[in-house]
This record gives C-alpha cells, structure tokens and sequence, in this order.
C-alpha cells in the first residue's frame, strides 16, 4: 500500500513540474499564434500556426525586416502581425510605390528592397517620422494590409514578441528570418 501511494505522489509531483514549466515557457519565452487574414501574404496565408519568441526584446531592441506579433494600438486585447519597416528616430516616405527609409545614418536616404512582397505590388502612404520607442510596421500584403499607414507607429511596450517559426501547415514548415536591405 505504502508503494502505490508512493507511485500516486510521484506522478502528481511530474504533473505539478509539467505544468509549472508549461505555464513559464508559454507566460515568458514562447507563445503560439494563428495568422488570421491575407495581410502577409505571401509570407504567412491565414491559418498558420506560428511561435512567437517573447524572449529576445527583453535582451535586444527589434531590427528593421522582423516578423512581429503586436497589440494593435486601437484595441489592446487584439493582436496582429506586421513586418517592422521603420525604426525609432527614421522618417517613412513613399514614392514612386516603394518606401523609402531616412534617418541620421542614412540622411539622403534608402529604397527598402522588399523581395517578400508580390512583384508589382506598389507600397503607398504618408511620409511618417516616428518619435523615440515607436515602429513603423506593414503588412507584406500591401494592398489589403490595415497597418501603421492608416493608425500610426506601434510602441515598443505593445510588442509581444518576434516570430520565429511556422509550424502549420507541416509542408511549409519555416524557419523566420529578417531580410538583408
């Protein structure tokens, strides 16, 4: 009899430990998220599964090109996915259907060479300058993409995290990295 209440509180002591590794994993380092829309096509299509890592903007401050998962700065309990395109202090401007990044490393300029977009997709807009702790975020999708050019810049404290992977659909299972401009 001793054994098998012996046997009980080991397997509820492993349940306890699962659990608690579970809810900090989930809570702190990593989080799933399911893409619900077209506005990144055709680098995420509705119904993707993907993890989020909430752990590297705690170490370092998101780079230009990353896939993120924010709250959406008009309804805090909505979370939407965009590709950051500007940085804290750069000034956003459009022409001739392509952004264009400004700031003071670059002050004449740069074209973004956005080759996870669609060919011949033109990318219009007002010219933006964001203010300290703020992104200038844009879905991949252009065309039906509901992102900073119509609300603004995201602030750093609405960013969950950085993704990572895609995990559903099995056959375009992918590791996320940020493009070279």
């Amino acid at each position: 009899m001793k054994s098998f209440f012996y046997s009980v509180w080991e397997t509820i002591e492993i349940g306890i430990i699962a659990i608690i590794a579970v809810l900090v994993i989930r809570n702190f380092l990593i989080q799933p998220f399911l893409v619900s829309g077209a506005s990144m096509e055709p680098t995420f299509s509705s119904g993707d599964y993907l993890l989020i890592d909430e752990l590297s903007y705690k170490l370092r401050q998101p780079e230009r090109g990353e896939v993120i998962v924010f709250r959406y700065p008009g309804d805090e309990s909505t979370f939407y996915i965009k590709r950051i395109i500007g940085l804290p202090g750069d000034t956003i401007l459009f022409k001739d259907g392509k952004a264009y990044i400004s700031n003071k490393d670059n002050p004449k300029g740069f074209v973004l060479d956005e080759k996870y977009i669609s060919a011949g997709v033109m990318t219009t807009g007002k010219d933006f300058t964001l203010p300290a702790g703020q992104y200038f975020v844009m879905g991949d999708n252009r065309s039906y993409s509901f992102d900073s050019r119509s609300w603004g810049s995201v602030k750093s404290d609405e960013v969950i995290g950085l993704v990572r992977l895609r995990l559903w659909p099995f056959n375009k299972v992918l590791a996320v990295e940020k493009p070279a401009y």
